[in-house]
């Protein structure tokens, strides 16, 4: 392993201007006008496993963007490590509030500024990189590693999980790595072990067949916005509960080993209430910040529409008003039954006086793998070698649908090792990524592989 760590470091700097020559592409999977782009970055990856020393490097075109595979398969009596990474990004709007080109990467304060520095390009070229530390050094892997890397994770991975189900055997290993998480905090190894999953949801409730005027109807037909309101408040109760019937019926309840596991975390409601300038924190009763972030079930309006929204005065009863609701889901709750039981609920609210239509947009399951995992624990002592102190462990209160794909087409344990953080600015302006932790995160992903052939 010396070799490899000495490789690592001795090629830092080049790793460094190959990552800013990744992030120069902008690759920007939802505009069309950016395809030849996503074509070209798809080919830059497939070059750089073809420089690691990486084996059978395919790019598989799809209806959108491509998919591009690699591996090395040379340790029959070895575990396999399948690598997931995607290679898109988020637009750039608005560009006016960045202060550098967001595609001519920058380093200030030791950090790179570019779109894409941490989501996900950084992140995902720590494992391409560390494999080839370890063939150079030594002409080969501990242990058998696949990748894959998609350009569509931006907007939903809808080709790649057709291609999940169209390519098990393919795709076929023992654990999956994914380093598409944040850390805790600076300097602070994590491992995350847990997603939410997601259902979404759109109320529409309609009146007359066209906007009436207030002051002829106004008192004796009813108002879509108001009646729409008076739903939505009664999908809450005052302790912050879910009013729909059996939402909680199937919750995985909290252990008592993660509840000490989140203490230890020493969460700060009072530092985190400061940084997002509220006043007090609000949530689920009898439930601790944490909980209610990563392990409780939430349901929120994420939007109204409807009637007149421009600057002035319209005296007018909308005929529509439309809400989109979500909800985060956790472990055991499954998002169709609980769209059944949501539109069921909806109806049985409702007025006679107004039409209600309830929709469902879109949905996602939760993931979660024991922390008693070996490929989790293995995880635990290749980050503690890469950081020299233990990792902490940490749920994710948002969802990455597609792991859930993995999990469920591959059978087999995700290891979430991010190396970015909630600071770094990811989907906004001035995205960036600590050159400590790109460092830090070649060292792990080395020292994962190196682990796992002990596994």
């Amino acid at each position: 392993m010396e070799n490899v760590i000495n490789y690592i470091k001795n090629n830092f700097d080049n790793y460094l201007e190959e990552l800013k020559e990744y992030l120069k592409i902008p690759s920007i999977s939802t505009l069309d006008n950016h395809k030849n782009e996503m074509q070209n970055c798809a080919e830059f990856v497939a070059n750089k496993f073809k420089n690691a020393g990486l084996e059978n490097i395919k790019i598989f075109q799809t209806n959108r963007h491509p998919i591009v595979y690699a591996d090395w398969l040379h340790k029959p009596d070895k575990p396999t490590v399948l690598i997931y990474g995607h290679y898109d990004v988020q637009p750039v709007d608005p560009i006016e509030l960045w202060k550098s080109n967001p595609f001519e990467p920058v380093i200030i304060d030791n950090k790179i500024y570019a779109r894409g520095a941490n989501d996900n390009k950084g992140q995902n070229f720590v494992h391409i990189k560390s494999v080839e530390a370890f063939i150079k050094s030594y002409g080969e892997l501990p242990v058998n590693v696949k990748f894959l890397f998609e350009g569509e994770e931006e907007i939903g991975s809808g080709s790649l999980s057709k291609f999940l189900k169209e390519n098990r055997e393919l795709l076929k290993c023992d654990t999956l790595v994914v380093s598409d998480t944040s850390m805790y905090a600076p300097n602070t190894p994590t491992i995350t072990y847990g997603l939410r999953g997601l259902l979404y949801m759109e109320i529409e409730v309609t009146a007359a067949d066209r906007d009436l005027h207030s002051g002829s109807f106004g008192g004796a037909v009813a108002n879509p916005i108001n009646e729409l309101a008076k739903i939505i408040s009664k999908l809450q109760d005052k302790n912050g509960k879910v009013t729909v019937p059996n939402f909680y019926k199937d919750v995985l309840p909290i252990s008592k080993f993660e509840k000490e596991n989140f203490k230890k975390l020493k969460f700060s409601d009072k530092q985190f209430a400061k940084q997002l300038k509220v006043k007090e924190l609000n949530g689920e009763k009898g439930f601790s910040t944490l909980e209610r972030l990563w392990v409780r079930p939430t349901l929120d309006c994420n939007g109204i529409i409807g009637g007149f929204t421009e600057k002035g005065a319209k005296t007018v009863l909308p005929s529509k008003a439309v809400a989109k609701v979500s909800m985060r889901l956790v472990p055991n709750q499954e998002p169709l039954k609980i769209a059944k039981e949501f539109s069921k609920y909806i109806k049985s609210i409702s007025p006679k006086s107004v039409k209600v239509d309830v929709r469902m947009l879109h949905y996602g399951y939760p993931a979660m793998t024991s922390i008693e995992n070996k490929s989790i624990k293995t995880a635990a002592i290749a980050l503690e070698k890469a950081f020299k102190k233990k990792p902490v462990f940490t749920r994710e209160g948002g969802s990455i649908p597609i792991i859930v794909d993995f999990i469920k087409q591959l059978k087999v344990p995700a290891i979430l090792m991010g190396f970015g953080l909630d600071t770094d600015d990811i989907h906004s302006p001035n995205e960036h990524f600590r050159l400590e932790n790109f460092e830090k995160g070649l060292y792990s992903s080395a020292y994962f592989l190196n682990e796992m052939a002990n596994n």
